[in-house]
């Protein structure tokens, strides 16, 4: 296995905890403050091992040396991500989440097409039908019974289906962007993470001013764990994206759905296990295929 394909799994494994924790201690806390915290507390406990990288002066000087290319794809990336991530908490707002949840998690089918198109991305017809298996084992991992294609069916009327369609379109514009930020333009990873992250963080934070609770102080521990998991699945995220294409990198990295459940099922004894570890075998062959 390529070293791009097991950050990949690294990050799938690490965010997939964070969406366990997210759900077990915030799950009443607002989605749009916990992003500014955790995204805050991440930059926070990264910035040693950028200064220890790069260093002050290389960090300005590697900032001195970009142009309009570096600027907009790094807006372009955080932008996407942010549209993205409203869009997602609206449709939660709007729907239920095990309607919406398997529907905006198909960010690969985005991502794939848009690579190949922008970037004549070539991959061979076994890594393609890892990308199609790996998107599936997400939406498996969320079926709640009845018709597989019913989630799809009501997409053309729910506006929630409709929010979270957009919500995984945006991810997949972001996805490929990042790409083309880390290997078409060479931006250092130990520089562009800090960056993204606190691009995500100014978009979202009018939305988390209104939100904010009242009280927040006995929250900062586990707001300080959560950054610190964020700064660990944004490296390794962004490692992955450094050295592997977006289209094999995306669906490995949103196998992090499966990794969550699979966690509800064990620790929690969550309903639907049976159909949760037959998406978990799904998301296993996927990469592999991907990897071979």
């Amino acid at each position: 296995m390529e070293p791009g394909i097991g950050f990949a799994v690294g990050a799938a494994l690490v965010w997939g905890i964070y969406l366990f924790v997210l759900k077990q201690s915030f799950g009443e806390f607002p989605s749009t403050v916990l992003i500014v915290y955790a995204n805050g507390f991440a930059i926070l406990l990264y910035s040693p091992v950028l200064i220890g990288s790069l260093g002050v002066a290389g960090t300005v000087s590697v900032l001195s040396g970009f142009g309009l290319t570096e600027v907009v794809t790094l807006l372009v990336t955080t932008g996407m991500t942010a549209v993205a991530t409203v869009a997602f908490l609206r449709a939660l707002a709007v729907g239920e989440v095990s309607y919406v949840a398997p529907i905006s998690k198909i960010v690969p089918v985005f991502v794939l097409p848009i690579e190949v198109i922008v970037l004549q991305q070539v991959l061979t017809p076994l890594q393609i039908a890892g990308v199609v298996v790996a998107t599936l084992a997400v939406y498996v991992t969320n079926y709640r019974g009845g018709s597989l294609v019913e989630p799809i069916r009501r997409a053309t009327t729910s506006r929630a289906a409709q929010l979270a369609v957009l919500s995984a379109a945006c991810f997949g514009v972001a996805d490929v962007a990042k790409r083309i930020g880390l290997q078409e333009l060479a931006i250092p990873s130990t520089l562009w993470l800090p960056l993204f992250l606190a691009g995500v963080l100014i978009v979202v934070l009018p939305f988390a001013i209104r939100a904010h609770p009242e009280t927040i102080r006995a929250e900062l521990p586990m707001l300080v764990v959560a950054g610190g998991i964020v700064a660990v699945g944004e490296y390794l995220t962004t490692l992955a994206f450094e050295l592997v294409p977006a289209s094999i990198a995306s669906p490995i990295v949103n196998t992090q759905a499966v990794v969550a459940v699979l966690l509800g099922g064990v620790l929690l004894d969550e309903r639907y296990f049976g159909t949760r570890l037959a998406a978990a075998v799904l998301a296993v062959v996927g990469v592999t295929m991907i990897a071979i």
